[in-house]
């Protein structure tokens, strides 16, 4: 909702937050590197009057320039503690319900950036503490400074590696899921890239060729949604709560018609044997690129 994918309406965004509070939605995911802040001042004038309907997750660490660019990541406990002031500022609230760094800062053990998180659960700006694309010795390692409330990472039909050795430790643990980029980021809806702002016209599989050949799964989910009565989002994220109890799915919605496609989801219940159908039909293998570009891959712990 705030430039990620071309120009925004705003008044829209707000109306779209407070839809998704009326229908019972009450997980509001945020990140203060998300247009430098633009989208915490957003969120913070959709949630006026409604705190205390929503939990506020909220992720930090991430360096932004005056043009916008990645500068790279920061989360040293020093560091934790001023973004998280900016945060309060911004949001217009005086605590934050799960707080999370956005990645794995390579240069500061992951006990440092968690132990200053449990500090500020300690002084009641911060209720849980989250990870974000991390892998499973860090959730670990982070797990034995502060008991850890869920990690957040890429999960969908087309992205399940976090099935191979990140989920299984969730479960050992009794830590949760949210689940982000349950549409590959619209890929799975057949979006397309509009503008040169849109983040997406620089993913692999979004780039010329690619998208072309990804196709062929983008048709195979429309047709399974079509047996099902339902559109492709709502199967993609029937899917990911029928993965299990702990999988919260977010819903990328800008729109108050995309947030109700979406929520259309839970009327749908899938059988083990339709999920297995569904994950043949629309498989990792048959997807050309990889969720992010190659620097950003190799720098995801969580791919390690």
């Amino acid at each position: 909702m705030s430039g990620t994918y071309g120009p925004i309406d705003e008044r829209e965004s707000i109306a779209t937050i407070q839809a998704a509070l009326d229908a019972g939605v009450n997980l509001i995911d945020t990140g203060d590197y998300y247009a430098s802040g633009q989208n915490e001042l957003l969120v913070g004038r959709a949630l006026e009057g409604r705190r205390d309907r929503a939990l506020l997750s909220v992720k930090f660490g991430a360096l932004r320039g005056p043009d916008g660019a990645w500068l790279g990541i920061d989360t040293r406990p020093v560091a934790v503690r001023n973004f998280i002031g900016y945060t309060l500022k911004r949001l217009g609230v005086d605590h934050i319900d799960i707080y999370r760094p956005g990645r794995l800062d390579p240069a500061v053990p992951i006990e440092d950036t968690v132990g200053a998180i449990g500090e500020l659960v300690k002084a009641g700006y911060v209720r849980y503490v989250g990870l974000s694309e991390v892998g499973a010795e860090t959730i670990r390692r982070a797990h034995a400074v502060h008991p850890i409330s869920d990690l957040q990472i890429e999960y969908s039909l087309v992205s399940r590696s976090p099935e191979r050795a990140i989920l299984p430790v969730l479960a050992e643990l009794g830590i949760g899921v949210t689940a982000y980029g349950v549409l590959s980021r619209g890929l799975l809806t057949g979006a397309k890239p509009t503008a040169r702002a849109d983040m997406r016209a620089h993913f692999p599989r979004f780039s010329e060729g690619n998208l072309e050949r990804n196709q062929t799964v983008v048709d195979a989910l429309a047709a399974a949604a079509a047996r099902h009565g339902a559109t492709p989002a709502q199967l993609a994220f029937a899917w990911a709560l029928a993965k299990g109890d702990a999988i919260v799915p977010i819903l990328g919605a800008r729109t108050r018609p995309q947030l109700a496609d979406s929520l259309g989801a839970l009327r749908i219940s899938l059988t083990a044997s339709e999920i297995g159908e569904l994950e043949a039909a629309v498989s990792p293998a048959a997807i050309t690129g990889t969720r992010y570009d190659e620097r950003q891959m190799r720098g995801l712990d969580s791919e390690k």
